[in-house]
């Protein structure tokens, strides 16, 4: 089962729960101010001793069609908008503002997962994830990552794979 003793509860871990599907939750020192800055997931896998390239940040975009659109993308790279627009089958992407991301997701910037949104949104990961034996995201929550398989990550988020990577 999940280990999640003394660790705060997000819709994230309720839904991975309530579908019994097996993850680990792990908590770091984060900083509180979280300024979006290069290389931060780089850092927390660092913090959490992992390698880098199974940590995925979720970057929220909205298409030209104003559809909210959620994207998951290794640490150790970054998401090619070209590439993006083609697997989401939209003209344009932009990044949500982070004024906007609470209202959208229900998460902070720096505490976002693709797991739990107020909405299921449209998802794409990057082909990366196939490489690995296990995959760390945000548990929704800044300074907490959950680490499942990325087969359960696809399958809880109803992800489209592709290659993201510039």
């Amino acid at each position: 089962m999940a280990k999640t003793e003394k660790i705060q509860k997000t819709n994230a871990i309720r839904i991975l729960e309530g579908k019994n599907i097996q993850f680990e939750a792990s908590v770091y020192e984060d900083n509180p101010d979280h300024k979006l800055e290069l290389g931060a997931a780089e850092r927390t896998a660092e913090k959490l001793g992992v390698e880098p390239e199974c940590v995925f940040k979720t970057i929220v975009m909205m298409s030209d069609k104003k559809e909210v659109l959620v994207f998951c993308q290794s640490a150790v790279s970054e998401i090619n908008l070209k590439k993006a627009r083609k697997l989401a089958g939209v003209a344009d992407v932009s990044p949500v503002k982070p004024d906007d991301l609470l209202k959208l997701t229900g998460y902070v910037r720096g505490g976002c997962s693709p797991i739990g949104m107020k909405k299921q949104y449209r998802t794409f990961i990057d082909e990366m994830v196939t490489l690995c034996d296990k995959v760390y995201i945000s548990a929704g929550v800044r300074g907490m990552q959950l680490c499942l398989s990325p087969e359960d990550l696809i399958k809880v988020t109803g992800a489209v794979v592709g290659d993201l990577s510039l």
